[in-house]
């Protein structure tokens, strides 16, 4: 018989749910190299390749053969083909736009292990889609709010969560309507460079994330008292800083965030806290023309930078800080071990700290490739994120399941051990 790739889920299966990828009806031991290709919704090729054997029998199934050395990865990886993808165009970051459309995953066999790939064998497609059946999108247009609220399916209330992203602004709904495929509300919420939001990010009014806390609050989809917050980089300041200064928010985590206000003044009614001061001189560039920018933060510890320290003692939630020990972005570790001591020293719960080493900055939801560097709109020029590939993937994996737990233990009333405020 002819060679045929078996897919399990067969034709699609959600961005983060793995995939089973064999091929069968090879000769017995039979070389043969496996491709995938995406491509994004601008047009630009994302591609990963790996060098296998069939067995005895003509079977190849990669949760059970090793890839071999040569290829995009080795070793038993049965996700390789996916997390492993690469863009053909240097400092291109994977990202999904229109969360209502799958992207379409390509998977080749071609003979041999050569250089260039020989005959193909067998091809197949995949659909790789965002929203669960039945999971609801709604643009939120409500005063100043600019965001997309995703519901899951079946009747609420259901644990709120708001969503923010980083320094990219925009508003990106991936990670939130991932999320809502869970069981949770989640607002992914637009802050700067969206619709009639500022072009710039020179200083963002907390009482603009007050409204975003307010809706969710009183949204009749929402279970209550409390909603969680979902912050990953600058969106893990601005979540710092929500929890620090407003009511109704009971958990917290943070994905490679700063305990220090960055990049722009905060302002709240009559309260002003300063961004933390920036040193270009400490900003090394390689051969390659890529920024390594780690050090160029001052240290919040210390003379007037002591002022961007956000007050994240005032929070009356529980934080999780999710830190890759590889990010080259900021010091992430630094920031969640002070933002740590800081709220113990107010008697305060520790917080949940989860490091991985050998993973970047940006910790995305599972089975996006690691970017390892791309322009960085502050800088404007590209920058490291750092990460391993095999070991980001796997921290991925893990922080999207603690995360979830997180939230679940905080928001859906579950006694989690700690005692009641009096």
């Amino acid at each position: 018989m002819a060679p045929s790739i078996r897919l399990s889920p067969a034709a699609r299966s959600l961005f983060d749910e793995p995939l089973a990828i064999a091929v069968q009806g090879l000769g017995p031991r039979q070389q043969v190299t496996l491709r995938t290709s995406l491509r994004d919704e601008t047009g630009q090729l994302f591609q990963a390749g790996a060098h296998y054997q069939a067995g005895d029998d003509g079977e190849l199934d990669l949760a059970r053969c090793p890839a071999l050395p040569g290829g995009s990865f080795s070793g038993l990886e049965p996700m390789g083909l996916l997390w492993a993808l690469q863009p053909q165009k240097p400092f291109w970051r994977l990202v999904k736009r229109d969360v209502q459309s799958p992207f379409l995953l390509q998977l080749e066999v071609f003979e041999g292990h050569g250089e260039r790939p020989g005959r193909l064998l067998a091809q197949a497609q995949h659909e790789r889609v965002f929203l669960r059946d039945g999971v609801r999108r709604v643009p939120v247009r409500e005063g100043r709010i600019r965001a997309t609220l995703f519901l899951p399916p079946g009747n609420g209330p259901f644990p709120g969560i708001i969503d923010l992203y980083g320094t990219g602004g925009g508003l990106p709904e991936y990670r939130a309507c991932l999320l809502a495929n869970y069981g949770f509300a989640v607002l992914a919420l637009a802050f700067y460079s969206y619709e009639d939001l500022p072009k710039e990010m020179k200083e963002f009014h907390l009482e603009y994330f007050e409204e975003a806390v307010n809706y969710m609050l009183q949204h009749t989809q929402v279970k209550g008292p409390g909603i969680g917050l979902l912050g990953h980089s600058k969106g893990g300041d601005l979540c710092v800083s929500m929890a620090s200064f407003l009511k109704g928010i009971t958990a917290t985590a943070l994905i490679n965030g700063s305990v220090a206000n960055v990049g722009a003044v905060l302002r709240y009614k009559d309260i002003t806290i300063p961004p933390l001061g920036i040193n270009p001189k400490r900003i090394k560039v390689g051969k390659s023309g890529i920024a390594d920018i780690i050090d160029a933060l001052n240290n919040p510890l210390e003379g007037p930078d002591q002022k961007s320290f956000i007050p994240l003692e005032k929070a009356e939630c529980c934080f999780l800080f999710i830190v890759g020990q590889d990010d080259h972005n900021w010091k992430s570790e630094f920031f969640a071990v002070e933002g740590s001591k800081r709220l113990e020293a107010h008697g305060k719960e520790k917080p949940e700290i989860v490091c991985y080493p050998g993973a970047g900055h940006y910790i995305e939801p599972p089975f996006f490739p690691m970017c390892a560097a791309s322009m960085h709109l502050l800088f404007g020029k590209p920058v490291m994120w750092g990460g391993e590939p095999k070991a980001h993937c796997e921290a991925q994996i893990d922080a999207w399941q603690q995360i979830q737990a997180f939230f679940h233990k905080h928001l859906t009333g579950k006694p989690s051990g700690t005692s009641s405020k009096l």
